[in-house]
């Protein structure tokens, strides 16, 4: 029932197109010669008789486009009717020439159908048969949009999972169920997580391997109300197709005078079209199927992007996306041919007199899940790693624990002993500073600056019963925003989304254990912590305690100046205060609040030992890229896992926004916000980290996962507390390596193929690849994947083929993760295979790279080129396979 409407709509308005143009074309008859009279007659009698099928068979044109999309062949109209279309598109000349040569197309095929199904009916003693080829839309997407869509806030349902688990007797009625903020019954759930995620992905979200994932209803997840751009990849809005009116009004009419040819033309049109469909067309249509004129017009008008069904078709599929979609489906939505795989690249020479052959990709299994080295084979920390030296401050790093007591095991003590203060625009500023005052008033009404530390310990050392306790006791030292911050999602969570048992256990010993942690602050954190601002080569090294005690007191929104929205001294770093992640109604924001829980109970139950480390690095030299002679190094690719679980001791990617972090204190909730939550300790790098510039990376070394998760944005649920057991460095690190890069937002697809912009992204990747001094067989692979393709535009194409040639710049090889797209996988592993064997540099690919944009992008008036990067790729390489020096010389010329 819930299709009907749209279906019945549908066909009204078919019906209304169908007997406008019976009309316009009724007139353009009537101008005819009267050589044509005959055929006109003839076409008239079957558009009549078609069109009066039409009102019976009402309830089928409804699915006529979907047919139609999926290629199904019809018989092809008699020459007469070829003549006859064919004359009145030389008397329709007028500013609608183009809507009636679409319409009119349509027309003829209803009237073909229906004169089908009339024909049908009649064999079959007048009983109404239905065509075979109508498929109705499947109900299971349905089902899996309503599993998926259950209320995250109800406990009971979102963590189904966790009560099974446990058998709860009389005596065990204050301990907590399987919950972020109680381990009990973890022993009676310590089957695998992914085995218990594939029987449960009704209600947890998809499996870790994202073959399927939900679309986000606003990639604005990030508030703008401070920064703009401190949203993640996700949190922005996605530009998708965008730029159509740009398309040339006149090569369209162009285009479309194709219809006027004679019939001697036809076989020569069909070789023209046939390449444009396969790098263009929007639906899989298969190309020896397309015999009919017409249909051959229709097909070309749609790959134009100036069909209304296309627009149409477009829409119902951008929300059929979101019934059933994996991880890419949250990218640039590329339209791809049936079988890309039997995609023969046939390009056009750029050059008269020169032909460019074909290339055919090689078959592959389709059952593989992976393709190149094997992953066991990946140079991996602390095996490969050299021994690190002893661990002291310079002028480059800061350390702010004692060195020379650093024990395996143990809490590590904090440096200097006591507090040193130093309130200035190179360090942070602490909320335990003396300088940190706030106005007051006397008993006489005079003003004076009293301690706003004082105020926090005081207000904080209240007993806590309920959320409102905890929201007016964060508003006592933030008057200023007691009208302006929101606390209903911290209200919700509280009253709604945890049990009473949980809530009791939030308020009487997680809240209060933060609150020591929080004040402790003095004692922890001795030495003044500077700020990594821009244009700094400088690292920070500190306990995994004294990271604890900051974000505490981020969760209670103690940092000073750190509140402001617009044209303050902190208006180039991240958000630290966790105000935000408290407003609003989002149902990610309970999710987030069960993950951070986690982590808060678990440092406070026991006192973590390690180090972690934040190093901002900055490079001023990079490689001349056309001139590389460096070769392609190893990669294995993979459509299953993640970078988190199957990257364990490689350079892990975190796809950033340049506010590190992105919207991990908002809403957002996509790879780097995930990463964050799970993580941490990571969330820290917000308080020290200027904004990054396009030549420098952040990298964190050392941070440990508390948590276990399934699904992504809206599907994303914490599912349980995770033990990390990565070995540790003699830095007592954890042996993580993770770094943030941050891609170009490209608002116009062809816009990331101009050569300042792949040089910006080849520099910005070997950034974050490059490690200065360190040989490369000391270095680890980098475990990525599909870097700045979501709401930022990127290619996935040619963003795995950058990062592919910044690693092997670097002196890495490459684990790349495509999140369940196995097609992509394959993409990737063809084109990595073929460049070794065609012995391509480096310096040879990146001038591919500029011989495509100059001749398929730059003066391309389509939101997307015709020939995609790789099939050109294959075929230019392919050309000059045995050609001289000089004709190879004349093909990478920039």
């Amino acid at each position: 029932m819930e299709n009907k409407g749209p279906r019945v709509a549908e066909s009204k308005s078919l019906k209304n197109k169908t007997s406008g143009t019976e009309a316009d074309l009724k007139m353009a008859f009537v101008k005819k010669d009267n050589v044509f009279e005959h055929e006109v007659e003839k076409i008239e009698d079957v558009l009549e008789q078609g069109c009066s099928g039409l009102s019976a068979e009402m309830p089928q044109t409804g699915a006529l486009h979907k047919w139609e999309a999926k290629g199904t062949r019809r018989d092809q109209p008699s020459e007469a009717e070829h003549m006859t279309i064919t004359h009145a598109g030389d008397q329709l000349t007028n500013a609608n020439i183009n809507q009636i040569h679409k319409t009119g197309g349509q027309t003829h095929r209803v009237c073909n159908e229906n004169q089908e199904n009339y024909s049908t009916r009649k064999l079959s003693s007048g009983s109404p048969v239905k065509t075979a080829d109508i498929k109705q839309p499947s109900k299971g997407s349905n089902t899996e949009k309503q599993a998926t869509s259950r209320n995250p806030q109800s406990h009971k349902n979102c963590n189904s999972e966790h009560v099974s688990c446990i058998n709860a007797g009389p005596d065990e009625i204050g301990v907590v169920p399987e919950s972020p903020l109680s381990d009990a019954g973890c022993d009676a759930c310590s089957s695998d997580l992914y085995v218990t995620q594939n029987r449960n992905q009704g209600f947890l979200g998809e499996s870790p391997s994202f073959e399927k994932e939900s679309e986000p209803d606003s990639p604005m997840d990030v508030d703008s109300s401070k920064n703009s751009c401190q949203g993640s990849e996700a949190d922005e809005e996605s530009p998708l197709l965008e730029d159509q009116d740009d398309i040339d009004v006149s090569k369209t009419l162009s285009k479309s005078s194709h219809i006027q040819r004679s019939g001697a033309d036809l076989d020569s049109r069909k070789s023209n079209f046939a390449p444009q469909r396969g790098e263009g067309v929007l639906f899989s249509l298969h190309l020896e199927e397309t015999d009919n004129l017409l249909k051959q017009e229709e097909t070309h008008t749609e790959s134009s992007g100036i069909s209304p069904v296309v627009s149409t078709e477009c829409k119902g599929a951008k929300h059929c996306g979101k019934k059933d979609s994996k991880i890419t489906a949250h990218f640039m939505r590329v339209p791809r041919t049936e079988d890309k795989r039997n995609e023969q690249c046939e390009l056009k020479s750029s050059r008269p007199g020169k032909k460019i052959p074909k290339y055919t990709l090689p078959p592959f299994p389709t059952n593989k899940k992976w393709f190149g080295t094997p992953i066991e084979e990946m140079r991996r920390m602390p095996m490969c790693g050299t021994r690190l030296p002893h661990l002291r401050p310079s002028a480059n790093h800061t350390v702010t624990i004692r060195v020379d007591l650093l024990k395996e095991g143990e809490v590590p003590k904090p440096f200097p002993t006591h507090y040193k203060d130093s309130w200035d625009n190179k360090h942070v500023k602490m909320p335990c500073s003396e300088q940190n005052l706030y106005p007051i008033e006397d008993e006489n009404g005079d003003r004076t600056a009293g301690s706003r530390w004082e105020l926090i310990q005081t207000s904080l050392l209240k007993k806590f019963t309920s959320s409102r306790d905890l929201k007016d006791a964060i508003l006592r030292y933030n008057v200023a925003y007691a009208k302006k911050w929101d606390f209903t999602a911290l209200t919700d969570f509280c009253d709604k989304v945890l049990e009473d048992a949980e809530a009791q256990h939030l308020f009487q010993s997680i809240l209060p254990d933060m609150v020591k942690l929080a004040l402790c602050l003095p004692s922890i954190c001795t030495q003044p912590i500077p700020l990594l601002k821009q244009k700094m080569n400088h690292s920070i090294t500190m306990s995994q305690e004294q990271t604890a005690s900051l974000l505490a007191n981020a969760f209670f929104c103690t940092f000073p100046r750190r509140n402001a929205k617009m044209k303050s001294e902190y208006s180039s770093y991240p958000d630290i205060n966790f105000n935000r992640l408290f407003e609003g109604r989002s149902p990610r924001k309970p999710e987030k609040l069960k993950t951070l829980f986690c982590y808060f109970r678990k440092v406070t139950e026991k006192r973590p030992t390690g180090l972690v480390t934040f190093t901002r690095q900055c490079l001023q030299e990079f490689p001349e890229w056309e001139r590389s002679q460096k070769k392609m190094s190893k990669l294995h690719v993979t459509y299953e896992g993640t970078i988190e679980n199957n990257g364990h001791g490689m350079l892990q990617v975190d796809f950033a926004n340049r506010f590190v972090g992105g919207g991990v204190t908002g809403a957002g909730l996509v790879q780097e916000e995930i990463r964050f939550l799970i993580n941490p300790e990571l969330i820290v790098s917000r308080l020290i980290t200027e904004v990054l510039d396009h030549n420098e990376c952040l990298i964190i070394t050392g941070a440990e996962q508390y948590s276990e998760y399934t699904g992504y944005a809206e599907t994303y649920r914490w599912a349980r507390s995770h033990e990390d057991e990565t070995p540790r460095d003699e830095w007592q690190r954890r042996c993580t390596e993770i770094v943030a890069i941050d891609a170009f937002h490209f608002r116009r697809f062809l816009d990331q193929f101009a050569p300042e912009k792949i040089r910006r992204e080849l520099n910005k990747a070997y950034c974050g690849f490059s490690r200065p001094g360190v040989p490369p067989h000391h270095l680890s692979a980098i475990a990525t994947g599909n870097w700045g393709c979501g709401a930022f535009g990127g290619d996935a194409r040619l963003k795995a083929l950058i990062q592919i040639l910044a690693a092997a710049e670097a002196g890495r090889d490459v684990v790349y993760f495509t999140f369940g797209d196995a097609e992509l996988m394959r993409d990737i592993y063809s084109m990595h295979t073929f460049l070794i064997e065609k012995e391509q540099t480096i310096g040879d690919i990146y001038r591919l790279l500029l011989k495509y944009y100059n001749e398929e992008c730059r003066c391309c008036s389509t939101p997307r080129p015709e020939v995609k990067l790789y099939p050109f790729i294959y075929s230019t390489v392919e050309s000059y396979a045995g050609s001289t020096d000089d004709d190879r010389g004349l093909c990478f010329e920039d």
